[in-house]
């Protein structure tokens, strides 16, 4: 195997482990690797970065079948009681949420990317805790570009 293709394999024997360990760790880090082995079953390395990663993902999954099987109220209300915070986004804003979590889950699932569906769960759990904080309820008041103005601190 050359230099090359074995940088870009997935998938490596167990004596590259003792071999080549700095290798078979770095690409560990970058994303999961099969590990082959002759007197045993095949093993994953993996980062605890990703290993968090789809057990949060699954945990996310769970929750969402829960919600979108469910036949009781619209997706957004079953989607309400699956995240609670979403109450405290607008009625239409929850639709939106709901959809864009549905959508994110979609993606992630198909890329095997976990992050594209917590940081969509993530921008959206800070928005609906920013609106039960007040924003939005307040006129903001805003600066004119003049680089002289000088704001008080809060």
């Amino acid at each position: 195997m050359s230099q090359t293709t074995e940088s870009r394999s997935r998938t490596r024997r167990s004596s590259d482990l003792s071999k080549h360990s700095a290798e078979v760790f770095a690409e560990a880090e970058d994303h999961p690797v099969t590990v082959t082995r002759r007197d045993g079953e095949d093993l994953v390395l993996m980062s605890l970065r990703e290993a968090v990663g789809r057990t949060t993902l699954l945990d996310l999954a769970a929750q969402l079948i829960t919600a979108t099987v469910d036949t009781e109220g619209t997706l957004s209300e079953r989607m309400s009681r699956a995240f609670p915070w979403m109450l405290a986004l607008s009625p239409g804003d929850r639709e939106t949420c709901a959809r864009d979590l549905l959508d994110a889950a979609r993606a992630s699932f198909s890329t095997d990317e976990s992050h594209l569906v917590t940081v969509e769960l993530a921008a959206w759990k800070e928005t609906a805790t920013a609106v039960a904080a007040g924003l939005g309820r307040v006129d903001l008041e805003w600066l004119d570009d003049e680089a002289d103005q000088i704001v008080d601190r809060p």
